[in-house]
């Protein structure tokens, strides 16, 4: 029997490299489309270059530092009340974004059609001057801009300019704000590290041997470097919080549909059970919450009805009373490095210290929820999607492991999830997962996550491992809240979830909730070898719920001599290169997230500035 088995594995096995070897036959197209975007990459640059040199020459004696240092409040203001000239301005995020691009590879694209708009605002009555009136802005790579590729990464996606702006690039515009540089993304969107093989892989400025994070790394990059003092980016999976966190800047990841997301590019369309939002990464929380007043206006919902037509709440931003914050340390799941667990047991000290009440929560199901809720409903046809927009193209590093996952014949992802549920049951879980969902009706199932139960062999593989693993210390294991339930009972619907995690955030009458942000930056390429390490992340895509993430401290010398010990709750390869992964880091920051209910950004901004407020009051000298 296992002599049939193995000889199956390894027809299937050859099946899968022959058809990798007819696929690399096919990446002609790619290699004939990157070195032309190369190219075009290199001439944008320059005339970025040109265009600095130009402005610089109006005004030879500008100093950039102090505009640079700015927050972004007070720059609007200046630029308002034409305390500084638009041109100083632009000028000065030009050649620093140029500078920062050259140490760390984070633009893609210059938008050289700036210069005309600064021209037609300087033209503006004072009445007429938007909110953001005069703020160069960067944009992550996928938001369409009028003439320019948004390529996701992907080769497929080159030499095919959007034909308009996107809603959001156009209410940006309406309110004033100067878009002048697109920045890098990994390949698809789909990792937290940040590289692909037409602009190549994108650093930390913090540490260069340390990833930016993705899929917004380009935007966490430049930010982390005063290359820009407001940007845009996504998030599918903490793609805006990751990069935030790795690169010490603040980013929200906002309630989906509450800003337009017509007009973004997309290697997957059409998934539902996990939503992909736009969102604002920024230096300060001031800035995201200018942000959101200025894009919250009525030209959002005119553009896109659909977006519903709630204007930013003031009120509630401003309130001073006092919170119920709920808060965990763990998510029960990925175990957390030690920086990860300090940090949230510093902010809750001073939230408590501050007169706020801190109530202990705990997330559930999470292993259900994160493995099959959310990764089966991410790869819910397979990975077909995907593949598709990668046929002829180069695979990066970043994604090889999930493509050649993604690639195997049903009948061997099913072949090792048997094999590796015994020997590393995560891994096994994933290639369960990834197999899809068949046919449409099980995709509307899958969507509404209401599942057969398991079949009897799961059980018996089960209880030959016993209550627990051996070694595994994982809270959800330890009380059985999944491996127990999971084979008997009917699973839970994503709605359902949503409706339970919801029901015991009320039983405790909490406001907002405190968690964990994934800390610090990994080094490059060990992203795709710890993905299930995004669930701190990953969770509140599922949910649908806003977060925010702010910097509150650093790793220090006793965090990376205590992560010597870093067992995992699992001990499997993903805990241990998560381990090694989150190596040398010391001096790197460390951020936590701010999470509230659906369509509550401002309760979370509100959470979010009592934080920052908190720990810069901390550090100031008495």
């Amino acid at each position: 029997m296992l002599l049939l088995l193995a000889l199956l594995g390894a027809a299937l096995l050859g099946a899968a490299l022959l058809g990798a070897a007819l696929l690399s036959w096919k990446r002609a197209p790619a290699r004939n489309k990157i070195p032309r975007a190369q190219k075009h990459r290199e001439m944008a640059l320059k005339q970025m270059e040109a265009l600095a040199q130009r402005l610089r020459q109006q005004e030879p004696d500008l100093d950039p530092k102090p505009i640079l240092e700015l927050p972004l409040v007070q720059l609007a203001q200046k630029l308002r009340d034409e305390e500084l000239s638009l041109e100083s301005v632009l000028c000065s995020y030009l050649e620093q974004a140029l500078k920062v691009h050259q140490e760390v590879n984070c633009l893609t694209d210059f938008l050289g059609e700036c210069e005309e708009q600064l021209q037609a605002l300087k033209k503006l009555k004072k009445s007429e001057r938007g909110l953001l009136y005069g703020i160069p802005i960067s944009l992550k790579d996928p938001f369409d801009c009028m003439g320019h590729d948004s390529t996701c990464g992907i080769a497929q996606f080159l030499e095919k300019p959007a034909t308009k702006d996107g809603v959001i690039v156009k209410v940006f515009k309406a309110q004033g704000a100067i878009p002048f540089v697109k920045t890098n993304i990994p390949q698809t969107l789909l990792s937290w590290d940040c590289s692909n093989p037409i602009y190549g892989q994108t650093l930390n400025p913090l540490n260069l041997k340390k990833t930016s994070g993705g899929s917004s790394g380009g935007e966490g990059a430049l930010l982390a470097e005063r290359g820009s003092i407001l940007g845009m980016g996504t998030d599918t999976g903490g793609s805006i919080r990751i990069p935030a966190s790795f690169c010490g800047v603040y980013g929200l990841r906002t309630t989906g549909y509450r800003l337009s997301y017509s007009g973004v590019a997309t290697a997957i369309k059409g998934k539902k059970s996990v939503t992909t939002v736009a969102g604002p990464l920024a230096r300060d929380v001031e800035s995201l919450a200018l942000c959101l007043r200025a894009l919250l206006s009525e030209d959002m919902h005119w553009l896109d009805p659909t977006v519903p037509p709630i204007p930013f709440r003031e009120e509630v931003y401003s309130s001073n009373r006092p919170l119920r914050i709920g808060y965990y340390e763990s998510d029960g799941y990925t175990q957390p490095s030690p920086s990860m667990a300090r940090a949230v047991q510093l902010t809750c000290r001073l939230l408590q210290d501050a007169g706020h009440q801190v109530i202990p929560f705990s997330i559930p199901h999470i292993e259900y929820a994160f493995e099959h809720l959310y990764t089966g409903g991410l790869f819910a046809d397979g990975g077909a999607t995907l593949l598709q927009k990668l046929e002829g193209d180069i695979v990066d590093p970043s994604i090889k492991g999930l493509v050649n996952q993604l690639r195997l014949p049903d009948l061997l992802k099913c072949f090792l999830a048997w094999i590796l549920k015994y020997t590393d049951p995560r891994a096994g879980q994933s290639f369960e997962e990834v197999r899809g969902v068949g046919t449409p009706k099980r995709l509307w199932e899958q969507q509404a996550a209401v599942e057969v139960m398991r079949a009897w062999e799961d059980l018996k593989g089960l209880l030959e491992l016993g209550q627990q693993r051996p070694g595994c210390t994982c809270p959800c294991l330890a009380n059985n809240d999944y491996w127990w339930s999971y084979p008997f009972q009917p699973l839970l619907s994503l709605q359902e979830y949503q409706q339970e995690f919801i029901a015991k955030w009320r039983s405790l009458d909490l406001d907002v909730l405190l968690a964990p942000s994934l800390d610090p930056a990994f080094c490059i390429g060990y992203p795709a070898l710890a993905p299930e390490s995004a669930s701190y992340m990953g969770l509140y895509n599922l949910l649908n719920f806003p977060v925010g993430v702010v910097p509150v401290t650093t790793v220090t010398l006793q965090d990376e001599e205590e992560l010597a010990f870093y067992k995992g709750y699992y001990g499997d390869s993903s805990d241990k290169n998560f381990k090694e992964g989150a190596r040398g880091s010391v001096g790197l920051p460390v951020a936590v997230q701010c999470i509230a209910l659906p369509w509550e950004e401002e309760l979370c901004l509100r959470l979010m500035k009592e934080v920052d407020t908190l720990v810069k009051n901390q550090k100031a000298p008495n």
